[in-house]
């Protein structure tokens, strides 16, 4: 079994979830980020973070995958602070939700004092509601920026085993582990981190506190990503342990934190029935054949 724990899934297809969970995925986390074009007002934001906790964690049951997602105000989209204000005032009622195991994506794009004041804002917040944080680290100047990052949510005073800072790579993993917080990485096809790089780290640095993801979304990614690096870590002589460990245990354990997710939420699934309906629509159209499972039988003690 595998967990995918970043991956933008409003992004993929059916065909995907139906990839990844052939593939062994049994669950997903699903970070709020931006869509590729800026937003222009704060009701597309609550359209955008009711999808997540809503249609997209019903269509993803309907192909035998567990979502969960983080709501956050992205780096990106904090350079607006008028609109950043109002977003972030609606946050608090969707961390309320079921399925919500982080505040997050939040972090730093540019560095700006505007996206710093988004993130400070953000990590009370996440005080405020006992979840736990996904930091995105910038693409730009990223190791000056993973190590702000960190000094930011040191200055509030939030415990590093609750934070996981995503899109790591080489200059930056010691620093973030020896600071004590999670090491996630995105493994992107011909950039970011690879499966061989991800395979080297796992070698060097060992698997306590690693996880690996996808960060699948609208542009050229893998959905495929971790069981693909879990596949070329066994070939490369990886122990099965720190390979469940970086696919599995660890990102349960980090984002089980919320109280939102556990294993038996996949190991124990409610039968799936693609005739059920979410507000009326269906994730089927007209002629195809529903998928239909009984309900397991309880255990019987003799």
């Amino acid at each position: 079994m595998y967990i995918d724990p970043h991956v933008h899934c409003v992004s993929r297809t059916t065909d995907d979830y139906e990839a990844i969970a052939a593939a062994g995925v049994v669950a997903v986390i699903e970070p709020a980020f931006w869509l590729g074009q800026p937003r222009t007002n704060p009701g597309s934001f609550k359209d955008y973070f009711s999808m997540l906790v809503g249609f997209e964690r019903f269509r993803a049951a309907q192909f035998g995958v567990r979502h969960y997602c983080c709501i956050g105000l992205n780096s990106k989209e904090a350079n607006r602070p008028e609109l950043a204000e109002e977003v972030l005032d609606l946050m608090p009622l969707y961390l309320a939700k079921e399925g919500v195991v982080a505040v997050g994506e939040i972090g730093f794009d540019d560095q700006s004092d505007a996206e710093e004041d988004a993130l400070r804002k953000q990590i009370e917040m996440a005080k405020d509601v006992d979840l736990p944080i996904m930091i995105h680290t910038p693409h730009r100047d990223k190791k000056r920026g993973t190590s702000r990052t960190m000094d930011v949510l040191e200055d509030h005073g939030f415990p590093p085993e609750k934070v996981v800072i995503d899109h790591n790579n080489e200059e930056t993993v010691r620093e973030v582990l020896d600071r004590g917080y999670w090491a996630a990485f995105t493994i992107y096809p011909h950039t970011k981190m690879g499966s061989a790089r991800m395979c080297a780290v796992v070698e060097q640095y060992g698997s306590e506190r690693i996880i690996i993801d996808s960060a699948a979304d609208w542009g050229v990614s893998d959905p495929l990503a971790v069981p693909k690096t879990a596949r070329l870590m066994k070939e490369r002589g990886i122990s099965e342990e720190a390979i469940k460990a970086t696919t599995y245990e660890n990102a349960l354990a980090a984002y089980g934190q919320s109280g939102q997710m556990a294993a038996d939420d996949w190991l124990n699934p409610a039968p799936i029935d693609q005739r059920t309906l979410y507000e009326g629509n269906s994730v089927l159209r007209g002629g195809q054949e529903p998928r239909i499972e009984k309900p397991k039988k309880p255990d019987v003690v003799e």
